[in-house]
């Protein structure tokens, strides 16, 4: 009984820790949006090198005929 308990509290602390993590990313995913002008395609936590960073993946519109631009931008989340 004690073991499932145990079970129970370590993945309701891991996934707690995951959606705070997801959280940041989409703000950080909507200020560099706003900063490049552009729409939020994805941003998606990831850990690299143990530390946590955010995917962060914007459509930025053509200017003067040209196509759309995609921009991938890893950001370290703070």
């Amino acid at each position: 009984m004690m073991r499932k308990f145990f079970f129970f509290v370590m993945v309701l602390v891991f996934l707690g820790a995951d959606s705070v993590l997801a959280f940041e990313c989409i703000e950080i995913g909507r200020e560099i949006a706003v900063q490049k002008s552009g729409v939020l395609v994805r941003s998606t936590p990831v850990v690299k090198d143990g530390r946590d960073t955010c995917v962060v993946v914007v459509v930025v519109p053509a200017r003067e005929g040209e196509k759309l631009r995609r921009v991938e931008v890893t950001v370290p989340v703070d």
